[in-house]
């Protein structure tokens, strides 16, 4: 005979086949198969038709390594940004990008080719170089989509695309035949090691210590012009340098026109000219002694007067600046025409020669003009560091060295290398800020007012980027675009060999062009002269007929800052979205990157579209901060406190990472840390647990059969609709806004106070014990479904992995869509048809009595008066209008409470008290009752739950068996 059944065994406990345990690392990549099988990307996109268009267009990394926590923010943020649209009924296409141009990948394949590339043809190391990228290309790709990232990812845009490279080219060419493009000699910024221009944006700034000195030029005019006092005197002045290599380069000293200027003499009857504001100063450091003021006079006096090189045969012009200071020197600067923005500009005006004797390496050549002697300068040849000691040397030697320290400052460096760099003039190709345009309504402007015409209509997040990028395009200097390497975009320009002007042809442009598209870059460097130079062409300015290509690549930042026209403007898949936006049409386009990106990809796009179109390539910009670690200190290799997203993907699961990336304010600098990753896991744990008791509640619950009318609904579960209402529409603006940051807090906070903590504890009781088809259960499983059925995808964005496998055990639907990711947020009125606010309102009232009950219940629970808190009854003393609502809520009071029993009666003061409650404990439901009784074999069985098992068919066990 078999054994009676349990008493227990009548519970309807929560039943769910999904795991407890997310094994993400091994489950993740299951998934990413699963939505290859379904061409999920595909299947958004065909869904997408006909909705309205967001586009968010990608900012390419660069491909010459492995993801870094920054990819992973910058993706997982964009990623958000794509879901959260399509998820709100826009067609959100995205298509990633790859920057594959530029020195890092050249010197990288350098180093392997070694001496070898010295014989090789430059298509053969073009072709080592796209494969170099390639490689990198395919394992970031492969490194996004594990964390979960959707996209076109089988065809990004990369820039060394042959398409790609042919519209910017035809984007430079655009430049070229309007107007803003010329070729100078201009100071640029050089890199010695990489031997090639850099772009403002390819600048870093970092600690450099430089020498520190004061240098004697002596006056060589005649000084009873600049002061009566000075008739008959030896005359100098003193200028302060931290970049004694540029003395052999010292064409003017610069004085401003409006200071002060006193006349010291030392005890030696030397006189020295210095800025009144800072005689002191320079009388110190440079060991003067005493000294007198014989005569003060305007700086103005000093234009045009002369002076000796310290240590070169040359005559040195004073000039006039108004950008001389009186903080740090001597006012007196050293001027070199060939090194410097300032002191090429105030040569221009002097006529002084820019001419640089720096080459390409950085070693400096004596000026024959200035240097008599047969033996060559110490200096001559070296590189201009190994130059500073060596000139400091010889100032000290000639006695014209009046001080010297170290000083450690901020110096620029370049971005790819890391060394130290300088300025120096070269022929360069720019961009002229100050070309002449029109506006839209014909008047006229300069290109540089117009690009920050155009930002003014952009929409700027946070709104501090509209003051940075307007600060720096009223700021930078003429935009530098030419590269002295090979792995880029060449300059396809035919110069004269008789006057060195470049042929300006539409129509040869556009058979370059034609030519890039078929075959590439490579073409420039493979295609004979004659082949594409029309014959018998000349050259319009010399009517020389023999020509040369140019050798010099585009800036990559030119590259990459034409991608609204060679990705958007050409990808079939965007191209009538993004023209819709050109046309102010109403589409959105957003660009989001790091805050660098102002002096970077936002600035050069910028640059490019307002030349090129006339406006803006985008309506909105994001911008995120930097990584740190949880001392705020930026992530690197020496410091060993690098957070690897693949590592944490592998180990923890790629939703580990997005967690994070949706935890932090992106706006803001944000810390990473292993120890952070960790608390992502403990809540990704718990929100998990929440989903899988919802879920269990929800076994043997059909919608379509089973659902609760709204309005037939018991209070506490229209309470819970209401409260999921609202937070759904906090949720909603919140992506709206990009403060995923809130959407986290607020998820995280619903799941564990709102569900775990409150709302599934208290219906415990109404969930195992009632009769599974009892309208009070059906009811809060009504609630319980909508709740999983909202709050999956609300999260969707974020849980990417983990929100389409709670899709697949829901209860099953008519026409549900086979992933989350093809279905829409929901609609706040259609989980609660009413304005929450009133409910949420009155049963806040509510929570503040509970909240007090439950320090009256804790209490008793210290003074062992009671255990549990089904143990106890409470009883509430009220008046007025809270009496009114207990009342009205009186039958929910004993579950709200988790409590027995509970009374609410008048009085006269606002009271709570528990007691033990009375009764008999059920052995079922362990509630305190008044009545329990023998069901079959089964002792003390409430009569609640007697009738419960009646419902169930559960007749009374007999004793030895059913």
């Amino acid at each position: 005979m078999s054994p009676a059944p349990e008493l227990k065994a009548t519970l309807t406990l929560p039943q769910t086949a999904f795991a407890m345990k997310a094994n993400l690392p091994q489950n993740e990549p299951l998934r990413l198969a699963r939505w290859t099988e379904l061409r999920l990307y595909e299947e958004m996109r065909k869904a997408g038709r006909g909705r309205p268009v967001y586009l968010l267009h990608d900012g390419p990394p660069y491909a010459n390594g492995p993801i870094h926590l920054g990819h992973a923010l910058n993706k997982g943020l964009k990623d958000f940004v794509v879901k959260s649209k399509t998820m709100a009924g826009f067609d959100a296409p995205y298509v990633p990008g790859y920057d594959c141009h530029g020195l890092p990948i050249e010197i990288k394949v350098d180093e392997k080719l070694g001496h070898k590339k010295l014989s090789m043809p430059v298509p053969a190391v073009l072709e080592a170089c796209r494969a170099y990228a390639q490689k990198y290309v395919d394992l970031q790709t492969e490194q996004f989509e594990r964390i979960g990232c959707f996209g076109r990812w089988q065809m990004p845009y990369k820039t060394m695309a042959r398409g790609y490279e042919a519209r910017t080219l035809e984007a430079f060419y655009g430049f070229l035949e309007k107007g803003f493009v010329y070729r100078g000699l201009k100071p640029v910024y050089w890199c010695i090691h990489d031997r090639t221009a850099l772009a403002e944006a390819e600048v870093e700034y970092a600690n450099h210590t430089s020498p520190s000195i004061y240098v004697r030029y002596r006056l060589t005019s005649d000084p009873s012009m600049i002061a009566p006092a000075l008739a008959g005197r030896q005359v100098a002045t003193i200028i302060w340098t931290t970049t004694p290599w540029t003395l052999p380069a010292s064409l003017a000293v610069a004085f401003h026109p409006d200071f002060d200027y006193v006349a010291l003499e030392v005890e030696s009857g030397e006189v020295y000219i210095v800025a009144a504001a800072l005689a002191e100063q320079v009388a110190a450091a440079c060991n003067l002694g005493p000294t007198g003021e014989i005569a003060r006079f305007k700086g103005s006096v000093l234009d045009r007067v002369t002076f000796q090189h310290p240590f070169l045969d040359r005559s040195i012009l004073g000039v006039l600046a108004p950008y001389v200071t009186a903080d740090t020197g001597t006012g007196a600067v050293h001027t070199a025409p060939s090194h410097g923005v300032d002191d090429f500009n105030t040569g221009q005006r002097y006529g002084l020669d820019p001419t640089s004797r720096v080459d390409a390496g950085g070693h400096i050549h004596v000026d024959p003009a200035a240097w008599h002697s047969a033996q060559p300068p110490a200096f001559d040849g070296l590189t201009v560091w190994k130059a500073n000691p060596v000139i400091v040397a010889m100032l000290e030697e000639r006695g014209a060295l009046m001080g010297g320290s170290q000083l450690e400052h901020s110096y620029p460096h370049c971005w790819r290398c890391h060394h130290p760099i300088i300025f120096r003039a070269t022929e360069q190709w720019f961009i002229s800020l100050e070309t002449p345009v029109r506006r839209a309504d014909l008047s006229e402007t300069t290109y540089r007012q117009l690009a920050i015409e155009e930002i003014d209509k952009v929409v700027w997040d946070p709104a501090w980027g509209k003051e940075r990028i307007t600060n720096m395009i009223a700021t930078r200097p003429d935009w530098c675009i030419s590269r002295q390497r090979i792995w880029g975009v060449p300059i396809a320009v035919f110069m004269c060999e008789g006057c060195s002007q470049p042929i300006v042809d539409a129509a040869l442009n556009r058979k370059i062009v034609d030519l890039f598209d078929r075959e590439g870059a490579e073409a420039w460097h493979t295609a004979p002269l004659e082949t594409v130079l029309p014959a018998g062409i000349a050259c319009a300015h010399c009517g020389g007929a023999v020509f040369r290509k140019e050798t010099d690549i585009l800036d990559v930042w030119f590259d990459s800052g034409v991608s609204w026209l060679a990705v958007c403007e050409s990808d079939p898949d965007l191209s009538s979205a993004y023209g819709s936006f050109q046309k102010g049409k109403g589409t959105e386009v957003l660009y989001l990157e790091g805050g660098d990106q102002h002096r970077g990809w936002f600035h050069s796009s910028l640059l490019t579209s307002v030349a090129l179109r006339g406006r803006a390539p985008y309506s909105h910009v994001a911008t995120a901060g930097w990584t740190l670690d949880e001392q705020g200190r930026a992530m690197s290799k020496s410091l060993g406190n690098g957070v690897d997203p693949v590592d944490i993907a592998n180990r923890m699961g790629g939703e580990i990472v997005r967690l994070w990336v949706a935890s932090v304010d992106f706006r803001e600098d944000m810390a990473a840390s292993e120890n952070l990753m960790q608390r992502c896991a403990e809540l990704y744990k718990k929100l998990r647990n929440t989903f899988r008791f919802l879920l269990g509640n929800l076994h043997g619950f059909d919608p379509a059969r089973d659902r609760v009318a709204e309005a037939e609904l018991l209070p506490l579960d229209r309470y819970m609709l209401a409260r999921t209402r609202d937070l759904a529409e906090k949720i909603l603006a919140w992506y709206e806004a990009f403060e995923f940051h809130r959407v986290y807090q607020a998820v995280n906070e619903f799941a564990i106070v709102d569900l775990s903590a409150f709302y599934l504890d208290v219906l415990k009781d109404r969930m195992y014990t009632f009769a599974p088809t009892s309208h009070a259960r059906r009811s809060a499983q009504t609630v319980l479904w909508q709740i999983t059925e909202a709050l999956v995808r609300l999260v969707a964005p974020i849980l990417t992995f983990t929100a389409d496998e709670i899709w697949e055990y829901l209860p099953a639907v008519e026409g549900r869509e086979v992933s989350i990711h093809l279905a829409f947020f929901p609609k706040p009125v259609e989980i609660f048809s009413e304005d929450p606010a009133p409910v949420i309102e009155e049963w806040q009232k509510l929570f503040a009595v509970r909240d007090q009950a439950l320090r009256v219940l804790e209490e008793d629970r210290q003074a062992k008066i009671i255990g549990k808190a089904l143990e106890a009854q409470i009883k509430i003393e009220e008046s007025g209008e809270l009496l009114a609502l207990l009342k009205r809520h009186e039958a929910g009071l004993k579950e709200f409470l988790n409590v027995s029993g509970v009374s609410v009666v008048e009085g006269r003061e606002p009271t709570i008290t528990a007691a033990p409650a009375s009764g008999y404990k059920c052995a079922r439901c362990w509630n305190f009752m008044p009545e329990v009784s023998n069901y079959g074999i089964w002792e003390n069985v409430c009569t609640r739950c007697q009738s419960a098992l009646r419902e169930m068919g559960v007749k009374p066990p007999n004793p030895g068996g059913a």
